[in-house]
């Protein structure tokens, strides 16, 4: 079934540092676009849905080019503004070993997506067409602008009978000094309006303040993850457990409460080439098993695999087909295509 998708956010211009060598080494920079909804979209593209961005872009060359990456993804672009000259942007240094990656963010406060202006978008108009609707936690930190673009398109898409999708995706670099005590209450406005959530018990015990005396991640999860359901009237909520091994593989499960029950994947361990993106990829098989009606155990399954392809790939941005995702879940990943 073929569905209308749309994302709300930022695209930013990725800058990534050639090899592993640091910001301060390097003489070059390989750019992309990129940004949560940008990689959702593409994702779900090609599992065979229609996706359109929401945001606001630079007038100028910079801007065409993010325009021509869109369409190359398989994004439609017809609600994106152009408007203003600046385009947020983030430096990415590779991590080796004990030495993890970096993300480093210049420009976003100036960049035309987080100065749009009141009215720059028809949300009334935009939700009435649209199936399921996108919105992410980094966006949610920018500013009081967007904040407010963000929750009235939530609101007119709930008004419409359309699907809330939110990732809480909480960085403690977007939002400053005490920042879960400013994050909660847009927390809390989003997830009364979302009808998936992604998020796992650090969500719930760190951005919303529940208290629990588990001590392990899943039990922790376990016994926060139904309340956060409950208490939010939320039908779906998903999320990851990600451990790094010394051998620098990682290993990945993935869970998904709906009706009450837990369904768990199993443990998928891997190396990595490229990790950004990865959660996105996992958002985009959720989305994509619940519009497709698959089993919550299927769902699960497919999520967690999509996610491990998108570490295989260089860039923020999943390009895993439907098929391609079902032939790792067989297990085949590994044997040549002829």
């Amino acid at each position: 079934m073929v569905n209308k998708i749309a994302a709300f956010g930022e695209v930013m211009m990725r800058l990534q540092v050639p090899g592993y060598e640091l910001l301060s080494q390097a003489n070059t920079l390989n750019y992309s676009f990129s940004g949560t909804g940008v990689n959702v979209l593409s994702a779900l593209a090609r599992f065979g849905h229609i996706g359109y961005l929401v945001s606001q872009i630079p007038a100028n060359a910079v801007g065409d080019a993010a325009v021509s990456y869109l369409r190359k993804l398989g994004i439609t672009e017809s609600f994106v503004q152009r408007s203003g000259n600046y385009m947020g942007m983030y430096f990415l240094e590779n991590g080796f070993g004990s030495r993890p990656s970096r993300v480093t963010y210049s420009n976003r406060l100036e960049s035309s997506f987080n100065r749009a202006a009141e009215g720059t978008y028809d949300f009334l108009e935009i939700s009435k067409k649209m199936d399921v609707v996108h919105f992410c936690g980094i966006t949610l930190a920018m500013n009081e602008s967007v904040r407010t673009h963000m929750k009235n398109f939530a609101k007119a898409v709930k008004a419409n009978g359309g699907t809330v999708v939110f990732d809480c995706n909480y960085r403690p670099a977007l939002w400053g000094e005490d920042g879960y005590e400013k994050a909660k209450p847009h927390y809390e406005e989003m997830l009364h309006l979302a009808d998936y959530v992604m998020m796992n018990e650090k969500d719930a015990i760190y951005t919303l303040g529940m208290k629990t005396e588990k001590e392990s991640p899943q039990e922790q999860l376990m016994e926060l993850i139904p309340e956060v359901a409950k208490n939010y009237d939320i039908s779906v909520v998903a999320g990851t457990h990600r451990s790094i091994n010394r051998n620098n593989t990682h290993s990945l499960s993935g869970f998904l409460f709906k009706n009450q029950t837990f369904t768990f994947s199993e443990t998928l361990t891997f190396p990595v080439y490229d990790r950004i993106g990865a959660g996105d990829a996992y958002t985009s098989g959720i989305i994509h098993g619940e519009l497709e009606g698959f089993s919550p155990d299927e769902t699960v399954h497919f999520a967690a695999s999509a996610g491990m392809l998108a570490h295989t790939i260089v860039g923020d941005t999943p390009m895993a087909s439907q098929s391609e995702v079902l032939l790792a879940m067989s297990k085949s990943v590994g044997d040549m295509e002829r």
